[in-house]
């Protein structure tokens, strides 16, 4: 059994900490990033109830002493920058998750920077003298239990969980701390009595694989009894790529609908010709006014980065979604791009009409590419607010 070396670090309420960072007058204040719907809010915000994804109206009648301030996503970009040089100062091997969060494997260190628990409390006391922020760490011998660790040790902690105290650490946690539970599995399992992790290893894998298919019974059980060889994998590339928006009202009209999921594709496509890579499955996710969601897909017949075709598969998901969409109103739209590979790898082999209308629909990504949406953009989206383009890890 090897020891706790991985690192799980996570910045703290990223968005909202750059803001009180760069604002004193908003340090120790509930902050809300974010108008119609919270894109981030402070601890102190999330101690009244303030969620992510959460209606801007309902937040503030939940905090209403808190703090509004626009979204400043370049801010946030920098940051990000900086805290991932602090990371990449700290081991080479670095896995990033998002702008906010990584792995980080420590585990060849010992001789030079010391163990692995002095080496997390000199990352941290890092990130916060040179871009002054709080970050949260876990420590364990799995990815999976660095990244349990880090979310119990919230905000501005540090966990360390050797080896011998792995599941004694893992088997008071509520099951939701099991990566692939979410409150329909979680319900599904409090059902059968099943509430905490420890329940949850308890079960025989056959069992758990009757419950909730052969998949997640199999991944769950595994995660229970802290079994994930996953390795910190350097220069890990997108296995999809892409982009939501929420509203804090119902976008119920179809031309609402359509200029949001326009707007969508042409940001996602434009990131996928910006990193040569092209894609065969686009995905569309919907969530309600009741909070509910739903997903839907479709495989195209060849991988693309063309807006018009991404476009037009969404399009056809939105329609048979429409039955639903106005039954229990709208409140986010998101669509992604999966199963992605190299365009240079593949070869696309098409009709002559398909071959001049590609070439069409190239030329115009083409002219948005070079001067940016901003400048060149859809009749449709003429005078409509395209909503905010989050920064994303580098390809």
């Amino acid at each position: 059994m090897t020891g706790a070396t991985i690192l799980h670090a996570d910045l703290d309420a990223f968005y909202a900490s750059v803001e009180q960072r760069d604002d004193p007058r908003l340090r120790g204040r509930p902050v809300i990033v974010g108008g119609g719907v919270v894109l981030a809010c402070s601890y102190e915000a999330k101690r009244r109830g303030v969620v992510t994804a959460m209606g801007g109206a309902r937040a503030l009648r939940l905090c209403p002493e808190a703090i509004v301030v626009p979204p400043r996503m370049s801010a946030y970009s920098k940051a990000s920058k900086d805290v991932f040089e602090v990371f990449r100062d700290t081991t080479p091997l670095v896995e990033g998750l998002s702008i906010d969060e990584a792995f980080l494997d420590v585990g060849g260190l010992r001789k030079i920077a010391g163990s692995p628990a002095e080496i997390a409390k000199r990352l941290r006391a890092e990130v916060l003298r040179t871009v002054g922020l709080p970050i949260t760490v876990g420590v364990a011998r799995t990815k999976f239990l660095a990244k349990v660790a880090s979310g119990v040790a919230k905000p501005d902690g540090l966990l360390i969980v050797e080896p011998d105290g792995e599941l004694d650490f893992l088997r008071p946690l509520a099951v939701e701390r099991l990566w692939g539970v979410g409150k329909v599995t979680a319900a599904k399992l409090r059902e059968h009595g099943i509430a905490k992790v420890g329940d949850v290893a308890d079960l025989p894998e056959s069992m758990l694989v009757s419950m909730l298919g052969r998949a997640l019974g199999r991944h769950l059980h595994a995660l229970a009894h802290n079994y994930d060889p996953r390795p910190v994998q350097v220069g890990r590339r997108r296995r999809s790529m892409g982009a939501q928006r929420a509203s804090g009202r119902y976008l119920n009209t179809p031309d609402e609908i359509d200029a949001t999921v326009v707007a969508l594709v042409d940001r996602v496509s434009r990131r996928l010709r910006a990193a040569n890579r092209v894609g065969r499955t686009v995905v569309l996710r919907l969530r309600f006014g009741d909070f509910t969601r739903a997903s839907r897909s479709h495989s195209l017949a060849q991988p693309t980065s063309a807006t018009e075709e991404i476009l037009s598969a969404l399009r056809v998901l939105v329609t048979k979604a429409m039955p639903l969409i106005e039954e229990q109103g709208l409140t986010l739209v998101g669509i992604s791009v999966a199963n992605l590979d190299d365009a240079d790898a593949v070869q696309l082999v098409l009709p002559f009409d398909d071959n001049v209308h590609n070439a069409l629909d190239r030329t115009l990504d083409s002219v948005r590419d070079k001067f940016g949406s901003a400048l060149v953009t859809r009749a449709k989206l003429l005078g409509r607010d395209p909503g905010i383009e989050m920064p994303m890890l580098p390809e």
